[in-house]
């Protein structure tokens, strides 16, 4: 009797699920497919992106290699090539280095380029406040320490990953300036910070003895004063004579005895 149950629960089983075929069935199979065709084509794509990535990467070091050898010309075409084709993480690095490159020739453009990446928020605000230390670096000389802060304090906080190439920057527009307690107070934060690279700390411990000495004075030394002789006393002469010895010169010898010195 329960084989009979059994048997009549199966073939209700399967006429439902004849029927769910029957009803949705070319639905399942559209769905099916498309999942396939979906994978495929992702594992497409990541094969074009990979295989771009590995070309742009190939031309991006023919293009460092063309500047190595002194083809300044073809090398800097080779990367405004990559900007304009080439991926975005390719096209961003060759825009960092086109822009040091012209900051070779010409400073006020190799910092118009970095400022123009960092006002890009398509690269990423990693990327936007490097080319703002890049660009501070190359104003250092050019400006003063507020017009210097007003652009990269803003990367000197804790959390900021640029924030040790910032304060030192800052710290030395101010020594430049000669605000030694402005220099030392940045300084002071390179120092205590301990995500602080080891080479930083040892030119920091420079920069402080700097600080600590302070300001480079020189005394004014005053000229010594024309000689006259004391009073009362007598003038000295100079020789009249036109055959005076010159000085340190040795004793003229005596003239020799006559015939008649000896009688």
């Amino acid at each position: 009797m329960t084989d009979i149950f059994r048997e009549v629960e199966e073939d209700l089983r399967r006429d439902r699920a004849a029927q769910l075929l029957q009803r949705y069935g070319v639905l399942l199979i559209i769905l099916a497919v498309a999942l396939v065709a979906g994978v495929a084509g992702w594992r497409y794509w990541q094969h074009v992106q990979v295989t771009r990535a590995a070309e742009a990467g190939a031309r991006f070091e023919d293009a460092l290699q063309l500047l190595r050898d002194g083809k300044a010309p073809e090398g800097e075409q080779a990367l405004q090539k990559l900007v304009a084709e080439g991926p975005r993480g390719y096209a961003t690095l060759s825009r960092f280095r086109l822009a040091t490159q012209e900051a070779k020739a010409d400073a006020a453009a190799g910092i118009a380029r970095f400022e123009g990446i960092a006002q890009d928020a398509s690269v990423g605000e990693l990327l936007q406040n490097l080319a703002r230390i890049r660009a501070a670096m190359l104003q250092i000389d050019r400006v003063g320490p507020k017009e210097l802060a007003a652009k990269i304090e803003g990367l000197t906080s804790p959390t900021s990953p640029w924030r040790h190439s910032a304060r030192e920057l800052l710290g030395l527009s101010d020594l430049k300036a000669g605000d030694f307690e402005a220099a030392g107070r940045w300084f002071d934060q390179i120092v205590v910070d301990p995500e602080t690279p080891s080479a930083l700390r040892s030119r920091t411990q420079i920069y402080l003895e700097l600080v600590r000495s302070g300001p480079v004075t020189t005394a004014a030394v005053p000229a010594p004063a024309p000689w006259a002789p004391a009073a009362g006393a007598t003038p000295a002469t100079p020789p009249t004579s036109s055959t005076a010895p010159a000085p340190g010169a040795a004793p003229a010898a005596p003239p020799a005895p006559g015939p008649d010195a000896g009688k």
